[in-house]
């Protein structure tokens, strides 16, 4: 294991201080879950890995472990046990007696009650400087995330998915220039109105982001409430609900390429169709039927990291520099209006994108080529 570069979350990408108190978290394995054993395995490595994460950082701050249940999906809220290691029992104890907790943990909450939620946690908090989060399954579109970086100003390194190589690859850039990248692109992003995207096997989409801000994944998490995954590089933001229209050619599940190609037929901002056969195709049409809001489109990305380059790791690949990452589901966390216990990404290599505003119309990237 490369102990220097896990070293460096703490010192360059988070910029810990010594008397500052660092959350370092990961899920285990549930025993509902059914893997293979070297999903298994690899499973196992990542909280071990969690585990190194905070035996390393104590040599530049106060570090907390914690470890809790798979929750079994992708921004999920994790379990009231991760909440009182965040805010505090006192704060988290109020939520419950007030009855919120549990229909936040659901994504049942209105905003009137998050709004409240939000005044019991200000009141009556208590967070670390800083988390990192290694989990397998993501929190980035959480509202635990969400209130710990917005409400208590905690700095979050959300790292999904992690593999112990990406040491090495991806988190070897060098994170100014992955920061101007990224900060143009988000730049860029900020003066359209509509996005235009077609790639080589047949993707071709188009929506609004009028009024969306574009937010930059820059991989520096040093200023209060910062928030990036890690590996880090990519501008992202959150479709106007309700405008989306086109189809997406799937070809890569998050962890693996597609015997065959699945198609998402996408009308009015969200998936109405999945056409394709297999386990893949047949699960995600069983995830929208069972609710459509699993079907919205959430989430338009730009990949900005010179040093990522593996197609088999959503964490990763979404970074590579030259692609863009579409996601469904749950985009209430960065800018948008759909709460459901679901986020997931898909990605197109070889795309062209182009955003527009009234006659002017700007090209982000060509054929795979950024322009930025």
């Amino acid at each position: 294991m490369n102990v220097d570069a896990l070293k460096r979350i703490f010192t360059i990408n988070l910029g810990v201080k010594k008397d500052e108190k660092v959350l370092i978290f990961t899920d285990i394995v549930n025993a509902d879950e059914h893997l293979s054993v070297d999903a298994k395995q690899k499973r196992e490595r990542t909280s071990a890995l969690a585990l190194d994460a905070a035996e390393a950082g104590r040599e530049y701050c106060n570090t907390v472990y914690a470890e809790f249940p798979s929750r079994m999906g992708h921004g999920k809220e994790p379990p009231i046990e991760l909440w009182k290691a965040a805010f505090g029992a006192n704060a988290v104890n109020r939520l419950i007696e007030a009855g919120m907790m549990d229909r936040i943990l659901k994504k049942q909450a209105d905003k009137a009650l998050l709004k409240a939620a939000e005044r019991i946690i200000k009141e009556a908090g208590v967070s670390p400087h800083a988390i990192i989060a290694l989990s397998h399954f993501s929190t980035s579109h959480t509202r635990f995330r969400d209130f710990l970086t917005n409400i208590m100003g905690a700095r979050y390194a959300s790292m999904p998915l992690f593999e112990e190589d990406m040491l090495d690859g991806a988190m070897s850039a060098d994170w100014n220039e992955v920061q101007d990248r990224t900060n143009r692109v988000a730049a860029m992003l900020a003066k359209g109105e509509e996005v235009y995207i077609t790639t080589h096997n047949g993707t071709a989409i188009n929506f609004s982001i009028a009024g969306r801000r574009a937010i930059a994944d820059t991989g520096i998490i040093t200023g209060p409430g910062s928030f990036s995954n890690l590996p880090a590089g990519e501008a992202f933001l959150a479709p106007v609900e309700g405008t989306a229209n086109g189809t997406l050619i799937v070809e890569w599940a998050p962890d693996r390429k597609l015997s065959r190609p699945v198609e998402l037929y996408v009308k009015d901002g969200s998936v109405v169709d999945v056409a394709g056969k297999g386990e893949f195709a047949d699960k995600l049409r069983g995830l929208i039927d069972s609710n459509p809001l699993i079907g919205n489109i959430a989430e338009l990305g730009i990949g900005t990291n010179d040093k990522a380059t593996r197609p088999n790791n959503i964490l990763e690949t979404e970074k590579i520099l030259g692609t863009l990452h579409i996601a469904i589901g749950d985009n209430s966390s960065f800018g948008g209006k759909v709460s459901v216990p679901f986020h997931e990404d898909f990605i197109f290599f070889r795309p062209t994108l182009e955003v527009i505003k009234g006659e002017d119309k700007v090209e982000v990237i060509v054929d795979g080529e950024p322009r930025f």
